[in-house]
């Protein structure tokens, strides 16, 4: 279905830009029946065989994430090639179209292994048994499938290696001065592009040598580019990439042979995931704007540009077929998750090329939001989605709904708790507090070595916004959210501890001190880039750590934590649970022990979001 986005209209005093129709709720939809619908992932990439026929993908059909095959021109069913425990992400073809990588999590750990599944024989390989150290997801093949490059930790700091496809000891690059993120060999086999998290919350792209050789910085004016999503062209000597410039995420491209780069787009919208066409005349990109995202292809000789968007919501990762006619990518929505779909170039659809949403939800009411802006405490226009009836109602029971991050953004994405709440009639706010990606460079960086600071006046606002407009009960207002999200949901709840009703924090940190220890030396860096020394800053460290004020809590909060969690430690939420319980307070804590930061097993997210919805249901609504 082709949608066009509706003219913004101006009411409540802010701006509403109104993403689709929102009505009022008839029937709660069964959280657990959302949760088991499985989705695409989006988030680690899809990708296209060689001769473009076949698609690899990583998929939960069956509560478990397994690798799929589909074709892409045949409507046949897509089958199963992986089984066995673990989560199995980011599959990529070896250049023969013979073998598939991918990396597998046993525990939520990311202590990823890299597996070679032969597709002649079945066989599956581990090609990094008995490794302790953390693995990113994606890997990358050189030219002639003799050697896989990936990123790893093995002397405590994200560095680039490689390593035979045919078994063998992984081979360290190079020395950089950042934590590897991500690598990308070249089609001409002369160049590694590593993508590493530098300075402040800059990404710089290193251009490496893999035979020896001094790195390259991508740079311009001698100055280092913010710089990610590195995409080689067909003969390597183009990357194109999405840099910071004008103050948005814009597309470039570097000829190798030059300095700098040439830039292919400007204006408003950040720009993301650039993709070549097999001739290498064209890329295709995707342009967020505020929530939303769409689709563009640019033919580099001629300018001219094509536009697609399926409907408001997310467009993920597009990848060229090898016959240059379809845009492959991953979209979802509210009312839709995450599948992959296939956009014939020269037309204005799109086919569906898996289906996820079972039947049984597929006349399910569904809510879209509205994007609305406000004033933060301090007078900051804060940017958010707002879940809520056309009709306006004071009576109603609300929640702020903070995303983690703090460089992501709530987006008109797939959010079966989300659509759940808003079908008991519970209005949604999910704010875009300063440090949000997707409004430019300058929001996103408003928040640095002030996290916990105006981030939470912004939350908080967002409590007055829902009064003041009478979309919520001033005395019915809850707060949750994740990760960065849960550290928020308890600033607010111990520095406007009258606001709230209850507090849900799922994987959250609480203790800055604490927090900091024991985490990885790539997350330690970016909070010394952000945040400051725990010695040197020690006074913003205690200010902003929630851990230390749980006294003023008023409400009643609840703790959800993944015992293998390398990012928000388990230990913050224990250590919390029993400061709060020694004040008298009330925790409701809940520990999974075969889980890490991203919750893996159907079965634990289902249980730890039905907890989730039934404390905020108590808290709301006394049920």
């Amino acid at each position: 279905m082709l949608t066009k986005c509706p003219v913004p209209s101006r009411t409540f005093g802010v701006y509403i830009h109104w993403a689709g129709e929102t009505g009022l709720a008839k029937h709660i939809i069964d959280l657990e029946e959302l949760l088991r619908t499985p989705l695409v992932d989006w988030d680690y990439g899809f990708d296209l065989s060689p001769e473009g026929a076949r698609l690899a993908f990583s998929w939960n059909l069956s509560g478990r994430w397994e690798i799929y095959l589909a074709d892409l021109q045949e409507a046949a069913p897509p089958r199963r090639v992986t089984a066995g425990e673990g989560a199995k992400f980011a599959p990529r073809w070896s250049p023969d179209g013979k073998r598939l990588a991918y990396t597998l999590d046993v525990d939520g750990g990311e202590l990823n292994d890299i597996y070679l599944l032969d597709l002649a024989t079945g066989e599956h390989t581990n090609l990094t048994p008995d490794t302790p150290e953390a693995i990113q997801p994606e890997v990358s093949w050189s030219p002639d499938g003799r050697f896989i490059a990936f990123a790893a930790d093995r002397r405590g700091k994200f560095e680039a290696y490689v390593i035979p496809s045919a078994g063998g000891e992984p081979r360290l690059l190079c020395e950089l001065p950042y934590p590897v993120w991500k690598v990308a060999w070249s089609p001409d086999g002369a160049w590694l592009a590593a993508t590493t998290i530098a300075r402040g919350q800059d990404t710089y792209i290193y251009l490496i040598p893999p035979n020896g050789g001094e790195p390259r910085l991508l740079s311009e004016g001698g100055e280092a580019l913010c710089a990610k999503d590195a995409a080689w062209s067909p003969d390597g000597q183009r990357l194109a990439f999405s840099g910071v410039y004008g103050g948005e995420h814009q597309i470039g491209v570097l000829t190798l042979e030059e300095a700098g780069p040439r830039w292919l787009t400007h204006g408003a919208g950040a720009k993301e995931y650039p993709a070549w066409s097999p001739d290498g005349r064209r890329l295709c990109y995707v342009t967020s704007h505020g929530g939303t995202s769409a689709l563009h292809l640019l033919d580099l000789e001629s300018g001219a540009l094509s536009s697609f968007q399926v409907a408001p919501g997310q467009h993920y990762r597009p990848l060229l077929s090898a016959d240059g006619g379809q845009v492959v990518f991953v979209f979802d929505n509210p009312c839709q998750p995450g599948d992959l779909w296939a956009w014939s170039l020269g037309k204005d659809a799109a086919r569906q090329l898996t289906h996820s949403l079972p039947a049984s939800l597929s006349s399910a009411q569904f809510h879209l939001p509205r994007e609305v802006t406000y004033p933060s405490l301090d007078g900051r226009p804060v940017p958010a989605l707002l879940y809520a009836p056309t009709a306006v109602d004071s009576s109603k029971p609300a929640i702020i709904s903070i995303h983690g991050g703090p460089n992501w953004h709530a987006q008109v994405t797939w959010d079966p708790l989300v659509q759940h709440m808003v079908s008991r009639g519970w209005t949604v706010l999910a704010p875009n507090y300063r440090g949000s990606t997707g409004y430019g460079r300058e929001h996103q960086l408003a928040n640095r070595f002030d996290l916990g600071g105006g981030d939470t006046l912004d939350v908080v606002a967002g409590a007055d916004f829902l009064v003041e407009n009478e979309f919520a009960d001033p005395k019915c207002i809850a707060v949750t959210g994740r990760s960065y999200g849960g550290y928020l949901t308890m600033t607010s709840l111990t520095r406007f501890p009258q606001r709230w009703v209850g507090g849900s924090a799922v994987v959250p940190f609480l203790n800055w001190f604490t927090g900091h220890a024991n985490s990885r030396p790539d997350l330690q860096h970016w909070d010394l880039e952000n945040f400051g020394d725990p010695e040197r800053d020690y006074q913003r460290y205690y200010e902003r750590s929630p851990f230390f004020f749980l006294n003023r809590i008023q409400a009643p909060v609840q703790l959800i934590c993944g015992a293998h969690d390398p990012r928000c430690p388990a230990s913050e939420s224990l250590q919390a649970r029993d400061a709060l319980l020694s004040l008298g307070k009330s925790c409701d804590l809940a520990l999974y022990e075969d889980e890490g930061h991203v919750f893996l097993k159907v079965e634990n997210v289902i249980e730890a979001k039905v907890r989730q919805a039934n404390f905020l249901a108590r808290v709301l609504e006394g049920t």
